[in-house]
């Protein structure tokens, strides 16, 4: 399956997302923030299919992470989580460099069936 970068600043949600995909078979490294997510990307090379980062998380949101991943490893989809409507209207001005915003709260098969769309789109 697919390698997925998880960067989420909340703990409960965070696992929420590692144990659905994880279900589905993929290859899984979660992070707290935007900092630490870059930080495994530049630790593994951008050896990533799917980044799949919050928007608002503290140290660095997850706008400056795409934007951070989508210029040092293009062939990284990025899909953003967020539960501001504000922000996901921000985010959509990055349609060139994102794939897809999923809103906030989102269940489990939501979850799942966004990721494997991204996934699809991206080979």
């Amino acid at each position: 399956m697919a390698k997925i970068l998880i960067a989420e600043d909340n703990d409960d949600l965070r696992s929420l997302v590692v144990r659905a995909l994880s279900d589905d078979g993929h290859d899984l490294v979660a992070t707290a923030d935007g900092a630490a997510a870059l930080e495994a990307l530049r630790t593994h090379n951008g050896e990533f299919d799917l980044l799949l980062t919050d928007v608002k998380m503290p140290v660095m949101d997850g706008i400056a992470l795409a934007l951070s991943a989508g210029r040092d490893h293009p062939e990284v989809a990025i899909m953003l989580m967020t539960g501001y409507a504000d922000l996901r209207e921000r985010a959509h001005g990055l349609d060139a460099l994102v794939h897809d915003v999923i809103g906030k709260p989102f269940s489990i098969e939501q979850i799942k069936g966004a990721v494997r769309e991204a996934l699809v789109e991206q080979h």
